[in-house]
């Protein structure tokens, strides 16, 4: 099944809080993205649907490993071009903003080509400004 960018952004989302918070309900996800408990829910529903996400009786959010796998997958890229961008003299904040729309429409062999640059190049610098 090919997932949007609207599901890739729930599954990163799911992610991010489960990284931060340890556990995730989905008042949580529409809290973060801005959206009504409603639109969440129905998402939610069709995550579980497609086996990307399973649901506890108390209504806490698991990702399985298909919708990890995606997650996991937007959340790198999404951390290493927030980097890129920032190392190349982007302000933080629209790095952030543009890397969220970057993630979703970059093809795997020009991330993996930026991640390569970034690795050799960038990286060095920005570790050594860091440390």
């Amino acid at each position: 099944m090919k997932i949007y960018e609207s599901g890739e952004n729930y599954l990163e989302t799911i992610l991010m809080l489960e990284k931060r918070r340890g556990v995730v309900r989905s008042i949580d996800v529409a809290t973060e993205l801005g959206f009504s408990k409603p639109s969440v829910s129905v998402a939610m529903k069709h995550f579980r649907e497609n086996g990307y996400i399973v649901m506890d009786a108390e209504g806490y959010i698991t990702l399985t490993s298909a919708g990890r796998e995606i997650a996991e997958r937007i959340y790198e890229r999404h951390q290493l071009l927030t980097k890129y961008l920032i190392a190349l003299g982007v302000d933080a904040q629209v790095a952030q903003e543009d890397a969220c729309k970057l993630e979703h429409d970059l093809s795997a062999e020009s991330f993996e080509r930026l991640r390569a640059h970034y690795e050799e190049h960038l990286a060095p610098l920005v570790n050594a400004v860091e440390s």
